[in-house]
Protein backbone atom coordinates (compact mmCIF):
# COMPACT_ATOMS: atom_id res chain seq x y z
CA UNK A 1 0.00 0.00 0.00
CA UNK A 2 1.17 3.59 -1.29
CA UNK A 3 1.81 6.27 1.79
CA UNK A 4 1.24 9.09 -0.74
CA UNK A 5 -2.71 9.84 -0.21
CA UNK A 6 -1.51 9.83 3.35
CA UNK A 7 1.76 11.97 3.36
CA UNK A 8 -0.61 14.63 1.34
CA UNK A 9 -2.00 15.28 3.93
CA UNK A 10 0.48 15.96 6.71
CA UNK A 11 0.75 19.48 7.31
CA UNK A 12 3.71 21.26 8.38
CA UNK A 13 3.46 23.89 11.52
CA UNK A 14 6.32 25.82 12.08
CA UNK A 15 7.62 26.98 15.05
CA UNK A 16 5.33 24.68 17.26
CA UNK A 17 5.52 23.72 19.93
CA UNK A 18 8.44 26.11 20.78
CA UNK A 19 10.64 27.89 18.30
CA UNK A 20 12.54 26.08 14.99
CA UNK A 21 10.88 23.29 15.54
CA UNK A 22 8.23 21.93 12.65
CA UNK A 23 5.52 20.18 14.19
CA UNK A 24 4.04 17.39 11.41
CA UNK A 25 0.04 17.84 11.81
CA UNK A 26 -1.95 14.92 11.75
CA UNK A 27 -5.23 16.11 12.17
CA UNK A 28 -5.76 16.44 8.57
CA UNK A 29 -5.68 12.83 8.27
CA UNK A 30 -8.53 12.09 10.66
CA UNK A 31 -10.53 14.64 8.87
CA UNK A 32 -10.65 12.71 5.89
CA UNK A 33 -12.34 9.46 5.63
CA UNK A 34 -9.91 8.57 2.69
CA UNK A 35 -6.90 8.79 4.61
CA UNK A 36 -7.99 7.56 7.99
CA UNK A 37 -8.95 4.36 6.64
CA UNK A 38 -5.51 4.03 4.56
CA UNK A 39 -3.85 4.80 7.87
CA UNK A 40 -5.34 2.49 10.01
CA UNK A 41 -5.16 0.01 7.72
CA UNK A 42 -1.15 0.51 7.45
CA UNK A 43 -1.04 -0.55 10.95
CA UNK A 44 -3.66 -3.58 10.35
CA UNK A 45 -1.74 -5.32 7.61
CA UNK A 46 1.70 -4.89 9.45
CA UNK A 47 -0.10 -6.15 12.80
CA UNK A 48 -2.28 -9.37 11.56
CA UNK A 49 0.06 -12.24 11.26
CA UNK A 50 2.05 -11.37 14.41
CA UNK A 51 1.14 -13.28 17.36
CA UNK A 52 0.27 -10.57 20.08
CA UNK A 53 -1.94 -10.29 22.82
CA UNK A 54 -2.21 -6.32 23.41
CA UNK A 55 -1.98 -3.08 21.97
CA UNK A 56 -0.36 -0.71 23.89
CA UNK A 57 -1.63 2.79 22.84
CA UNK A 58 0.15 6.22 24.10
CA UNK A 59 -1.51 9.29 25.23
CA UNK A 60 -3.23 10.96 22.51
CA UNK A 61 -2.81 9.95 18.93
CA UNK A 62 -1.46 6.52 20.20
CA UNK A 63 -5.23 5.99 21.39
CA UNK A 64 -6.35 6.96 17.96
CA UNK A 65 -4.40 4.59 16.18
CA UNK A 66 -4.56 1.92 18.87
CA UNK A 67 -8.44 1.75 19.14
CA UNK A 68 -9.68 1.14 15.92
CA UNK A 69 -6.29 -1.17 14.96
CA UNK A 70 -7.35 -3.38 18.03
CA UNK A 71 -10.74 -3.49 17.52
CA UNK A 72 -9.66 -4.46 13.52
CA UNK A 73 -7.78 -7.20 14.88
CA UNK A 74 -9.62 -8.56 17.94
CA UNK A 75 -7.34 -7.47 20.50
CA UNK A 76 -7.94 -5.21 23.95
CA UNK A 77 -5.83 -1.86 24.00
CA UNK A 78 -3.78 -0.92 26.66
CA UNK A 79 -3.38 2.81 27.92
CA UNK A 80 -0.21 4.61 28.39
CA UNK A 81 -0.86 8.32 30.02
CA UNK A 82 0.07 11.63 31.07
CA UNK A 83 1.31 11.75 35.19
CA UNK A 84 -2.02 11.88 37.07
CA UNK A 85 -4.65 11.23 34.45
CA UNK A 86 -5.29 7.62 35.58
CA UNK A 87 -7.21 6.52 38.41
CA UNK A 88 -5.87 3.08 39.67
CA UNK A 89 -2.38 1.78 41.10
CA UNK A 90 0.14 2.81 38.23
CA UNK A 91 4.08 2.57 37.42
CA UNK A 92 5.48 5.74 36.22
CA UNK A 93 8.64 6.29 34.18
CA UNK A 94 10.37 10.12 33.13
CA UNK A 95 11.87 10.62 30.34
CA UNK A 96 13.48 13.59 28.21
CA UNK A 97 11.37 14.47 25.01
CA UNK A 98 13.11 16.57 22.14
CA UNK A 99 11.75 19.62 24.05
CA UNK A 100 11.19 18.91 27.58
CA UNK A 101 10.80 16.18 29.84
CA UNK A 102 7.48 14.50 31.20
CA UNK A 103 6.57 11.59 32.71
CA UNK A 104 3.76 8.67 31.49
CA UNK A 105 2.27 6.32 34.06
CA UNK A 106 0.23 2.76 33.35
CA UNK A 107 -2.03 0.91 35.18
CA UNK A 108 -0.36 -1.64 37.55
CA UNK A 109 -2.99 -4.12 35.54
CA UNK A 110 -2.48 -2.73 32.18
CA UNK A 111 -1.04 -6.58 31.05
CA UNK A 112 -1.12 -10.08 32.31
CA UNK A 113 2.83 -11.02 32.68
CA UNK A 114 4.05 -12.75 29.62
CA UNK A 115 1.81 -10.88 27.38
CA UNK A 116 3.19 -9.66 23.52
CA UNK A 117 2.15 -6.07 23.49
CA UNK A 118 2.63 -3.76 20.31
CA UNK A 119 2.95 -0.04 21.47
CA UNK A 120 1.49 2.19 18.57
CA UNK A 121 1.78 6.31 18.69
CA UNK A 122 1.73 8.81 15.67
CA UNK A 123 4.81 10.42 15.44
CA UNK A 124 9.14 8.70 16.49
CA UNK A 125 11.32 11.49 16.94
CA UNK A 126 13.76 11.07 20.03
CA UNK A 127 12.23 7.93 21.52
CA UNK A 128 11.88 8.53 24.78
CA UNK A 129 8.18 8.46 25.13
CA UNK A 130 8.25 4.83 23.06
CA UNK A 131 11.57 4.18 25.29
CA UNK A 132 9.64 5.08 28.16
CA UNK A 133 6.20 2.99 27.30
CA UNK A 134 8.47 0.03 26.88
CA UNK A 135 9.58 0.08 30.05
CA UNK A 136 6.44 0.33 31.66
CA UNK A 137 5.40 -2.65 29.87
CA UNK A 138 8.50 -4.49 30.40
CA UNK A 139 8.00 -3.74 34.34
CA UNK A 140 4.85 -5.51 34.24
CA UNK A 141 5.79 -8.51 32.68
CA UNK A 142 5.23 -7.77 28.51
CA UNK A 143 7.10 -8.77 25.65
CA UNK A 144 7.69 -5.57 23.67
CA UNK A 145 7.01 -7.01 20.29
CA UNK A 146 7.64 -3.87 18.43
CA UNK A 147 6.35 -0.14 18.18
CA UNK A 148 4.84 1.35 15.38
CA UNK A 149 4.46 4.39 14.63
CA UNK A 150 2.72 6.58 11.39
CA UNK A 151 5.79 9.19 11.04
CA UNK A 152 9.70 9.06 11.65
CA UNK A 153 11.75 11.78 12.35
CA UNK A 154 14.90 9.88 10.81
CA UNK A 155 17.01 12.75 11.26
CA UNK A 156 16.82 11.89 14.83
CA UNK A 157 17.86 8.99 16.88
CA UNK A 158 14.55 7.25 18.09
CA UNK A 159 14.65 4.14 15.98
CA UNK A 160 18.33 3.66 16.88
CA UNK A 161 17.57 4.31 20.42
CA UNK A 162 14.48 1.63 20.33
CA UNK A 163 16.47 -0.84 18.18
CA UNK A 164 19.09 -1.10 20.68
CA UNK A 165 16.30 -2.06 23.01
CA UNK A 166 15.70 -4.67 21.27
CA UNK A 167 12.38 -3.43 19.64
CA UNK A 168 11.50 -3.41 16.13
CA UNK A 169 10.25 -0.62 14.37
CA UNK A 170 7.76 -0.02 12.02
CA UNK A 171 7.38 3.76 10.32
CA UNK A 172 5.64 3.67 6.66
CA UNK A 173 6.21 7.51 6.33
CA UNK A 174 10.18 9.05 7.50
CA UNK A 175 11.28 12.26 7.37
Amino acid sequence: MSTDYILSLVRDVPDFPKPGIVFKDITPIFQDPRGLKETMALFEQRLRDKAIDLIIGVESRGFLFGAPVAIELGLGLGLVRKKGKLPYATIERSYELEYGTATLEAHTDMVTPGQRVVILDDLLATGGTALATAQLCRELGANVVEAGFLIELGFLPGRAKLEAEGIDVFAPICF
